[in-house]
């Protein structure tokens, strides 16, 4: 699968360790930085990853910030994205399931790397349910467009 990731400064040992497994499981990777742990501005790395996905570079994109809302927020700001912090497994099975959602955040300050890798892969693998949902997607979308 085609992924966009990146972090910021906060998010960075956690992107490292999941750009890693994610290679090694086969992904095309495409890391929007950042590359270090010196201090960058969030906003900057959620608007890359998020045009990759809106614009179909990347089917689906991960954020890790410190607590991963930042990253979920400013990703949300492009037209065609749905972004949620993932917190367990469960609920980024619903995330997917029922909101579509294509960009999953973390929080570094909340989640391992085990962690993280699990739920990237539920994120990966659960598709969109469709049915009632799709209803819901469609408002979601509505609500984009307005004062657009």
């Amino acid at each position: 699968m085609k992924l966009a990731l990146a972090a910021d400064h906060a998010g960075f040992l956690l992107k490292e360790h999941l750009r890693e497994k994610l290679i090694a499981g086969g992904h095309q990777v495409t890391d929007y930085g950042t590359d270090s742990e010196a201090s960058v501005d969030y906003p900057d790395f959620a608007s890359a990853v998020a045009r990759d996905v809106a614009e179909g570079r990347a089917e689906r994109g991960i954020l890790v910030c410190s607590s991963g809302v930042g990253m979920a927020i400013s990703a949300n700001k492009v037209l065609g994205i749905r972004a949620a912090v993932g917190t367990s497994e469960d609920q980024v099975a619903v995330i997917r399931g029922h909101n579509d959602a294509n960009v999953l955040s973390f929080g570094a300050k909340y989640t391992d790397g085990a962690q993280a890798e699990r739920m990237v892969d539920v994120f990966l693998t659960t598709d969109f349910e469709g049915g009632r949902h799709d209803r819901r997607i469609a408002k979601i979308r509505k609500i984009e467009c307005m004062g657009r």
